[in-house]
Formats: structure tokens, sequence, C-alpha cells
């Protein structure tokens, strides 16, 4: 299995990332739909959604939410928050979504916080692209954040020590073969665990590349979270905003000035 089959779906990545700033993610998400002006009970799936902290804070926004994970464990989780606005349902992110998990078409797709670069095969990330665009209405929003390649290998901390609720994680960090590789060490009830992540470091040009072969067109770009300019080599974020061409006869168009 994939590291990402696994190490999700296991309580200790939910110790270790328990902490993450809310604050700076509801910020972020105020200011997105702000500046986007997409209005109230627009439908948005939160594509990668993890334990629905960013679908749960859409949904109390205001909008329509279908927040998609591979993990069973989060989806489970998440079932508590459901409402008749907001779902929860498993899903591949590489799968074309299916009318059984969005009855329609959305206004917008939020893939956040770098869930996205995961896939061994450049052909994933393709068909991550591609099952975005067959759910997405005509001139819906596809929000990719995700880190800034040159931002990562400047700033690199190869090695650091985090303790959580008693557990010390050991955690490396090398980039091999435009990868960013964390290796996270720990013992917990007298047993040793190794886990890793594994992030492709794609490129600006890379995104874009596979934006424009699957009918999308970039509109935005963000270098951090309060929406700021992106610079190549200092921002920390490459929050990038992409467009779906509007279709004839099931082809892309190029998008109307």
């Amino acid at each position: 299995m994939a590291w990402f089959e696994t190490w999700f779906d296991t309580p200790y990545y939910h110790i270790l990332y328990k902490n993450r700033d809310f604050a700076e993610a509801e910020n972020f998400i105020s200011l997105l739909v702000k500046d986007l002006e997409i209005p109230q009970q627009s439908t948005i799936i939160d594509l990668a959604c993890g334990k629905g902290r960013h679908s749960v804070f859409l949904n109390k926004l205001g909008y329509k939410v279908l927040g998609l994970d591979l993990s069973k464990e989060s989806i489970f989780h998440n079932k508590q928050f459901e409402n008749p606005t907001l779902k929860f349902e498993v899903h591949d992110m590489r799968n074309e979504i299916l009318p059984n998990v969005s009855k329609e078409k959305v206004d917008g797709v939020f893939n956040l916080f770098t869930s996205f670069g995961y896939f061994e095969n450049d052909r994933d990330d393709q068909k991550v692209f591609q099952s975005v665009n067959h759910v997405l209405k005509d001139c819906g929003y596809f929000v990719l954040d995700f880190l800034n390649e040159k931002w990562v290998k400047n700033t690199l901390v190869e090695a650091d020590t985090v303790e959580k609720e008693g557990i010390v994680f050991h955690i490396k960090k090398r980039i091999e073969n435009q990868h960013i590789i964390k290796d996270i060490n720990f013992k917990d009830k007298g047993k040793d665990f190794h886990f890793f992540e594994k992030v492709k470091l794609h490129t600006l040009e890379d995104i874009e590349k596979y934006a424009v072969e699957n009918g999308f067109e970039r509109v935005k770009i963000y270098g951090d979270y309060l929406l700021g300019k992106f610079e190549l080599e200092s921002s920390p974020r490459c929050i990038n905003v992409f467009k779906k061409r509007e279709t004839e006869n099931g082809i892309n168009k190029k998008l109307r000035q």
C-alpha cells in the first residue's frame, strides 16, 4: 500500500498534527471565498478533506459542501458533522467523481494544505485534474494549495523533535529525486514505529501544464495564506486558482476575457 493509504488512517498522524493553526486556516478560507466572490449557497467540494475542519467552516460560511477523502477513518469521524448541506464520502481523488457521490456539477473544488503530489506516477496527477474537470461547472474554480518548490529547497530543516501527548516524534527531512521525504520515528507503549511522507515537488510550470492539458486556465496565484503576492524564491505557498474553460460539445474552449 502507498504511504498515504496507511499513515493517514493511524491515530498517530492525527496526534502529530493535532495543533495545526485553525485560526489561520479559517482566515485563509474567509479571504479566499471573498476574493473569488463565490456566492453563498454555492456548492464546493473539499477534496482530500481529512478530519473535515475546512469543510465544516465552509459550511458555516453558508456553502453547500461535500468533503471527500481516501481515509475511511477520517470520513467515519466526519459523519458526526453532517447536515442537509454538508456531506462526507470516501473517495480517491484520482477517480472520476460519480453521480452517486456528487449529484450535480459544482461551483468550486478546493484541494487545500498540500493534499496533492502524493503519487509516484505523473499519470495519477493528471487524473486528479481530469476528475475535477469532470465535476466542475463551466468557469468553476479549482483551488490547488501547494508547496512552493523553491521555498522548500531554500528553507529545509533536516531534523526536528516534537512531543505530542507524551510521544516524542523524531522527524528527518530530505530532498531526493524531486520529492521531499519526511521520515517519522517514535516509540509508543514499548513499540518502535516508523512512517514517512513523500510529496513530489511540482514546479509552477508542472502544475500549469497539468491544468492547461485538462481544460483549465490559471487566473490567480497567491504566495501565502493572507493572499499575498506570489514570489518564486520567497513565498511559502503556491496557491493556484484555476478556472474551468467553457465547454462546447464536450470540448473546452478558451476562457472569454
